[in-house]
């Protein structure tokens, strides 16, 4: 089993937590790796309903407990289960930990109230990140078949393709029907497949929602039914201003390239498409390490009206990263132009740089040219 950089601090936390993710992405594992005294997977549908029909069900179970540690699986399928724990947490049961997992922070928001600063800390877990496997990811298998601890970790391909194609299908059972976050299957199936045809790409709601054939309103409740339960995560332009980031369309990715594969049914890292997955996979692992160290993070993106690109602006640990993500293994001085249109505009000191598939570190200019895990790397141990 790949030990997950979070683990550290959740094991040195004495404090109830929750932890959010997509499914897949191996939350249920990372907590039963802390040894909880009892778990309560309420995925298991006659757990699910022993809780619902009886609300005295959880005191029940935990008894004369008066310390140990606690896991409740999949908090999202009961949110009212959080008003008793409220109760417990601050009564009878002060001594015990609580650890909750969820992947729906739609559903969640119903007892999210309950979840006050200083009682519940919250965690994020994404796919594996570089700096979990030693900085060794196998670049081809990341880009065709993404990085979930799972399908990363087997030994074939095709069954790595199985396992993502039935993905999608069982997200829209499961996650999208099951929770009843939309009762239009059909409509939201078609705006799922399009949307992850032009991940990376600028957000055009009025676009999606014509080709998906579904009203605009629609369109943009699916499209916070994906933010909600974790499967994409909108980077907004970048600007000096904060008013002006929030007015500015915002670019989105999906949270595996794996599973945007699946969606789309081809793992053909292709010519005409290794751009799009390499952006997406090098998005992907800026925010799964920021996530795995529990760090502050924010990403955006930087566009001119001339038409000026640089495709990362990462605010991490107080520097600021200029970072433009090329899918290739050369790299020349046209290939700048977006790096110095970003830093004569935002006029203060920052780094740039350049993640590529070489192996090799370079220097153009003022620019580095990195490994795109060696850049992690950098990034993250500056």
């Amino acid at each position: 089993m790949i030990k997950r950089n979070l683990s550290k601090t959740l094991e040195k936390s004495k404090k109830s937590c929750l932890l959010l993710g997509p499914r897949q992405a191996g939350k249920s594992t990372l907590m039963q790796s802390l040894g909880p005294d009892l778990t309560i997977n309420l995925m298991h549908d006659p757990t699910f309903v022993q809780f619902s029909r009886n609300p005295s069900e959880l005191e029940e179970r935990l008894g004369p407990m008066n310390a140990g540690t606690v896991f409740i699986d999949e908090i999202q399928r009961l949110p009212s289960l959080l008003n008793t724990l409220q109760v417990l947490i601050d009564g009878p049961y002060r001594g015990v930990r609580f650890l909750l997992t969820g992947s729906s922070a739609r559903k969640l928001r119903r007892g999210s109230a309950n979840l006050l600063p200083g009682r519940i800390h919250t965690y994020y877990l994404g796919a594996l990140a570089s700096s979990e496997v030693n900085g060794c990811l196998d670049s081809r298998r990341a880009l065709a078949y993404g990085t979930l601890p799972g399908i990363y970790s087997e030994s074939d391909d095709q069954d790595r393709a199985k396992t993502l194609r039935s993905y999608a299908s069982t997200y829209l059972r499961e996650e999208v029907q099951a929770e009843a976050l939309t009762k239009n299957i059909e409509g939201f199936s078609r705006f799922l497949f399009l949307a992850a045809a032009t991940s990376g790409q600028f957000l055009d709601l009025n676009k999606l929602s014509s080709e998906a054939a579904v009203p605009r309103q629609t369109a943009s409740r699916f499209f916070e039914i994906l933010e909600d339960t974790l499967i994409v995560s909108r980077v907004p332009a970048f600007a000096k201003s904060e008013r002006k980031r929030l007015v500015q369309h915002p670019r989105y990715f999906f949270f595996d390239t794996g599973v945007l594969g699946g969606l789309l049914d081809n793992f053909n890292v292709s010519t005409d498409r290794i751009g799009q997955y390499f952006e997406n996979l090098l998005f992907n692992q800026l925010q799964c390490t920021a996530w795995s160290y529990d760090e502050p993070i924010r990403i955006s993106s930087y566009r001119t009206a001339a038409g000026a690109e640089v495709d990362f602006i990462v605010e991490v640990r107080g520097r600021v990263w200029a970072i433009e993500v090329k899918a290739s293994t050369n790299i020349g001085p046209e290939d700048l132009s977006g790096l110095k249109s970003f830093t004569d505009f935002y006029a203060k000191p920052c780094e740039q740089a350049v993640a590529y598939l070489g192996t090799t570190r370079r220097r153009l200019g003022k620019v580095e040219v990195w490994p795109w895990q060696d850049l992690l790397t950098q990034i993250f141990s500056a």
